[in-house]
């Protein structure tokens, strides 16, 4: 991606922005220290997550880092504004006090405000890689000004590299046919449980357009296949569910643990050239960056 390295692995910095659940800064910490022992070298994060406690969490961790010596990428889209009606963040999925409100702004000035406040809240002084985040609902706003305002934030040197992220593929196509962007990151739309993503993937393997594929495990059904799980952060529907579970007695039969062949499983395509895995833990760092190799045979089964 225009000359920045990706670890095959990166780390996905939503958990560590308390979602869902809180987590101690002292997990968080550990879980980044865990990533970077196992090799992980490429860090993602939002202001989404956690309102920047993500942002901030990560920041004080690279900051410990040779600043050469990791690939970090952030987004645009939600600009956060000060907010004093006290609650919590719940409503948005983050278990953190409602100390600000997201403002969608997809403008010139409000891609450059975005940038520099994450800046700020990291403390570094450029990132790798800036994503436009979730356009769905503001694709003419997206394409026409944010897009617009990466290409020259990227032509001086401020950032390296530019994409945009989403968890469907169809307008990412879109991105990649009438935009100049170096990546895409699609969340959930190639796993071992929904391909539909992978014209998109053919596309950006076409156009050398980088991939960065998220959301492997479709948030949980595909780390652990049971009664109550989710699919895409519902209820998985129960045909879904009996998939998982075919997959999985598959897995076992080759003895490989489901959740590493979920991970493993878009790394095979050429397009993708990272998987992003989110982790609130040092435990599930170790548990998520197994060496174990995947044999081609329990892939040629899942193919039948």
């Amino acid at each position: 991606m225009r000359g920045i390295p990706l670890s095959r692995l990166g780390f996905g910095g939503g958990p560590v922005g308390n979602l869902f659940t809180a987590v101690s800064d002292e997990d968080a910490a550990g879980a980044l220290a865990a990533a970077w022992d196992a090799g992980i070298r490429y860090f993602d994060t939002a202001p989404h997550y956690g309102l920047g406690l993500s942002e901030r969490r990560i920041g004080a961790f690279l900051r410990t880092r040779p600043r050469s010596g990791f690939a970090v990428s952030t987004k645009v889209g939600r600009v956060l504004e000060p907010f004093d009606g006290g609650g919590d963040d719940l409503a948005h999925s983050f278990a953190v006090p409602a100390t600000h409100r997201r403002v969608w702004d997809f403008s010139a000035d409000g891609v450059r405000r975005s940038l520099e406040s994450s800046l700020d809240r990291m403390g570094l002084d450029r990132v790798d890689v800036v994503y436009v985040h979730d356009p769905d609902e503001h694709w003419e706003q997206a394409a026409s000004r944010a897009v617009p305002a990466l290409v020259e934030l990227r032509d001086q040197g401020v950032v390296g590299a530019i994409g945009v992220g989403m968890n469907q593929w169809g307008m990412l196509a879109r991105f990649v046919r009438e935009t100049d962007l170096d990546a895409v990151l699609l969340a959930g739309r190639y796993t071992l449980l929904d391909r539909s993503g992978l014209e998109l993937l053919e596309l950006c393997a076409e156009r050398g357009v980088a991939v960065v594929a998220a959301g492997v495990f479709n948030s949980g059904l595909l780390a652990a296949p049971g009664a109550g799980t989710t699919y895409d952060y519902r209820a998985a529907p129960p045909e879904l569910v009996e998939r998982a579970r075919r997959i999985a007695r598959a897995c076992e039969r080759h003895g490989v643990p489901l959740p590493l062949a979920a991970l493993r499983f878009p790394l095979r395509h050429p397009a993708v050239a990272s998987v992003l895995l989110g982790m609130r833990t040092a435990a599930e760092v170790r548990a998520n960056t197994s060496a174990a190799e995947v044999p081609e045979a329990l892939w040629a089964e899942l193919e039948r």
